[in-house]
């Protein structure tokens, strides 16, 4: 039988939603072929439902972890289901080989015993007691009637197995442990990415914030450099006198002087008024002793 396709398989994604959809696709492998396998006579189904239940005990053998007990009791439960259904199948391969076996030596017998007629125009009973597997018979078919026997037993305990595991919730519980291991591991993979994320803008701002200050010394290494270049610049190199713009420094007084203050100016007198006989237009004329 092939098996199914598991579908959605993400490589990016963590190990419980692939193991989980890994078990789910072979545990509804493994329903399908309810009720039909519970039939007696559906040989083939059972066969198919062995195969299925083996898939997934293997699958549970390695990732039963992701699902707690709920898992470890799924596999349990499915490796049993196999190993019933394999002894059913082993009497169903054996059954067919003994009743081979019986028709082979049953053709064997009727050969000699017809030599031994030889031309005669009918078989004397008496002959048939001479052929060479007699007594082999008795034993073919008591086997064969223990191997028939023994399936029905081993599949009247297989309908009882899936019967107690309907019961008990195995399935379901296992579907639930699914869900909730997929839930958390959904959760903690956003929890991660935004973690991913707001490391990547912190880098970003640190490496912004870095930039930033190698900019700010560059301009403070430039600003310096101008300002050690304004500073050795001769007077008049630049089209001005700076030292007129300069204010005049009083000289130093000699040892034993008294440095002069140098107060405000004082205004300028006003002109005298002029006298009345100005108003003329002639000149005063000075005044003369007598």
């Amino acid at each position: 039988m092939k098996a199914r396709r598991v579908k959605n398989l993400d490589p990016r994604e963590t190990l419980v939603e692939n193991a989980a959809r890994l078990v789910a696709t072979r545990l509804d492998e493994l329903r399908s072929f309810v009720p039909s396998a519970l039939e007696r006579g559906n040989a083939q189904d059972q066969h198919d439902m062995r195969i299925a239940a083996k898939r997934l005990r293997y699958v549970l053998e390695t990732t039963e972890f992701c699902f707690g007990r709920p898992g470890e009791t799924a596999r349990r439960r499915a490796k049993a289901l196999q190993e019933v259904l394999g002894e059913v199948h082993d009497c169903d391969v054996m059954l067919p080989r003994i009743e081979e076996q019986i028709s082979t030596l049953r053709h064997e017998d009727a050969e000699v015993v017809r030599g031994l007629a030889g031309d005669a125009t009918d078989l004397d009973p008496a002959l048939s007691a001479r052929a060479p597997h007699r007594t082999a018979y008795r034993g073919l078919e008591v086997l064969a009637i223990h191997v028939e026997a023994r399936r029905r037993l081993l599949f009247d305990r297989f309908v009882l197995l899936w019967d107690e595991i309907e019961e008990a919730g195995v399935w379901r519980r296992l579907e639930r442990a699914m869900d909730r291991g997929v839930a958390d591991a959904r959760e903690r993979r956003a929890a991660a990415e935004r973690a991913a994320r707001a490391a990547a803008e912190l880098e970003a701002a640190e490496r912004a914030e870095r930039e930033a200050a190698d900019r700010a010394r560059e301009a403070a290494a430039a600003l310096a450099e101008a300002r050690r270049a304004q500073g050795s610049i001769p007077a008049g190199a630049d089209g001005g006198d700076r030292a007129a713009v300069r204010p005049a420094r009083a000289p130093a007084p000699a040892e034993g002087e008294t440095a002069e203050v140098v107060g405000p100016a004082e205004p300028a007198t006003p002109p005298a008024p002029l006298g009345p006989s100005s108003t003329n237009g002639d000149a005063a004329e000075p005044a003369t002793s007598r």
